[in-house]
């Protein structure tokens, strides 16, 4: 059974590529549960991303994913929660990303497990649950 789940952009970049590992874990998730969910912030990167490389193909499949996904929006409880974490992990001296700290501060707030494979970098970050679905 797979968890509900939030999806990272890098997840999201890899899906688009077709990396095949990914697309299985997609099909299976979506037997599982009604669509996928990633933040605001995610869908950004990718947009912006697509558009500066004029990858149209790219950005149709794009908007067509996020046309069936769960879009979540940035609330003050999830950029609270990014907050706490900044100013923990800054002290710590291990300090991750604003975009990186918004995407985790939307999975924790809708209590949902961050799937990455960027597992090293948000490991920082102790109180996310995190998955690759790069890996079997």
């Amino acid at each position: 059974m797979m968890k509900p789940a939030l999806i990272d952009t890098d997840t999201i970049s890899l899906f688009l590529r077709n990396q095949p590992q990914v697309v299985e874990n997609f099909r299976a998730y979506l037997g599982e549960h009604d669509a996928l969910s990633f933040s605001i912030i995610t869908y950004y990167e990718i947009v912006s991303g697509l558009k500066y490389r004029d990858a149209k193909k790219q950005l149709t499949s794009f908007l067509e994913l996020a046309s069936y996904s769960n879009i979540l929006p940035l609330t003050e409880q999830g950029v609270t929660i990014a907050a706490d974490i900044y100013a923990s992990l800054r002290v710590a001296g291990t300090p991750v990303d604003d975009i990186d700290l918004l995407i985790a501060g939307s999975a924790l707030a809708n209590h949902l497990e961050l799937v990455t494979h960027n597992t090293k970098h948000f490991a920082r970050i102790s109180q996310l649950q995190l998955a690759d679905w790069t890996h079997a």
